[in-house]
């Protein structure tokens, strides 16, 4: 009855953050190098649960996000405090040595 959850994990991962998400059954896509359009498109962002961003420098990826696919959740997993710009499009800002990554996974999917 439950459909799985799909996420897109954009950035380098030191965090752990994609491997927490795929212990808790998230089918996990990841991008790295530059986030483009083209690349959201190709990893599956149109039908994706979450998508969690690792890398602010990459910020600007949360509008075209939320363009692509206006039912998604928008999460930043980073130490960097996240631009102002898109503030009102991201629904979480967490940063790593704050909270436990099997943690966050868990209430991301949850």
């Amino acid at each position: 009855m439950s459909t799985s959850t799909t996420a897109i994990v954009a950035g380098p991962d030191e965090g752990g953050i994609g491997d927490a998400l795929e212990a808790e059954g998230v089918d996990v896509v990841r991008i790295n190098g530059v986030v483009s359009r083209p690349a959201l498109e190709e990893a599956g962002i149109v039908d994706a649960d979450l998508y969690v961003l690792t890398d602010v420098g990459q910020a600007t990826t949360i509008p075209i996000v939320c363009d692509l696919n206006d039912e998604i959740r928008t999460v930043t997993y980073a130490r960097d405090t996240v631009p102002e710009f898109v503030r009102g499009q991201l629904d979480l800002a967490i940063d790593p040595q704050l909270m436990d990554v099997a943690i966050v996974a868990e209430e991301l999917v949850g």
